[in-house]
């Protein structure tokens, strides 16, 4: 195979596990979630530091205590290096809390510094440091725009296993 071509299919096997590590996270599916990093891979986002294991026991706490969820990973710089490659991410996550009986957004914007290994024929990360760059808060406005006058479909998955989630 040409190696451009190579490398193409490698760099988007590495876009894939960024985006399935976002959407699994939204869908609180903790197996896909597992799928994104090698057992051994370090996990270093400064108020946790750890294997995946450990990592997916923290997540489980932090995401299932949000009303809803929503990540992106974007502007992925990805090197190849043989069966390593380094990638840098911007990242956007917002989690909606209730407190005081009112829905708090709060918005995170930063950047994932990964390392990748392709072990066999797959491709994982294997170290990942989070950066954050800014966060804020806001007071969900969601009952403003979704009404009788103008529906529009929602999602809050609370648990996993929503019945929307379509495995991929």
């Amino acid at each position: 195979m040409d190696p451009a071509i190579h490398e193409l299919l490698d760099k988007k096997a590495c876009e894939e596990v960024l985006m399935r590590y976002s959407r699994t996270l939204d869908w609180l599916d903790y197996p896909g979630q597992s799928s994104c990093f090698w057992p051994d891979a370090d996990i270093d986002y400064g108020f946790l530091k750890s294997d995946p294991a450990g990592w997916l026991d923290k997540l489980k706490d932090i995401e299932s205590g949000s009303a809803r969820r929503w990540h992106m990973t974007a502007n992925s710089l990805i090197k190849i290096d043989g069966g390593n490659a380094f990638a840098e991410s911007y990242t956007l996550a917002v989690g909606t809390s209730e407190e005081n009986g009112q829905l708090i957004n709060t918005l995170f914007g930063g950047r994932f510094l990964d390392d990748f290994e392709k072990r066999g024929q797959e491709w994982r990360i294997s170290k990942r440091i989070y950066l954050c760059d800014w966060s804020c808060q806001a007071p969900d406005q969601n009952h403003v725009l979704i009404s009788e006058e103008n529906p529009l479909n929602t999602l809050g998955p609370l648990a996993p296993g929503h019945a929307s989630y379509r495995p991929m």
